[in-house]
């Protein structure tokens, strides 16, 4: 069946005692299967029409509004891309169309770099420098 934009999938739903992962839906995921955290399972079964309350929510090493991106890693995939609304201290991994995203896709796609051309390690000068 999948997901589709939109969704809001809570842990909290089923799983009052977990760490309470919210993930919303940006895009894709009709090849979407199943979030893996705190060792349960969610499914479309965890979609919710709001975010509740942010008690009990404990924040793990994701960072907060991270966006996973599944096309980036796999070109092949439906691309589901999904942001970390709370939550996630428990968060192992996010399975789709086959493929499974963890916390080194947050690597893999070099969150938190900056973006731009590799430096040149020759140490070069490329024109002028310093005040006119």
């Amino acid at each position: 069946m999948g997901i589709k934009k939109g969704d809001l999938i809570d842990e909290h739903k089923r799983h009052p005692g977990s760490c309470g992962l919210i993930i919303k839906v940006m895009g894709g995921g009709a090849g979407f299967e199943k979030v893996l955290c705190c060792d349960h399972e969610l499914t479309e079964d965890d979609v919710v029409s709001n975010v509740g309350s942010s008690l009990g929510r404990k924040k793990g090493h994701l960072p907060i509004s991270v966006i996973l991106d599944e096309k980036k890693l796999y070109p092949d995939s439906c691309g589901l891309r999904v942001m970390i609304i709370d939550g996630g201290a428990g968060f192992k991994e996010i399975r789709c169309c086959g493929h499974s995203l963890k916390m080194n896709s947050m690597r893999e796609l070099k969150f938190g770099q900056m973006r731009g051309p590799e430096s040149d390690a020759s140490g070069a000068e490329t024109g002028q420098q310093g005040t006119a």
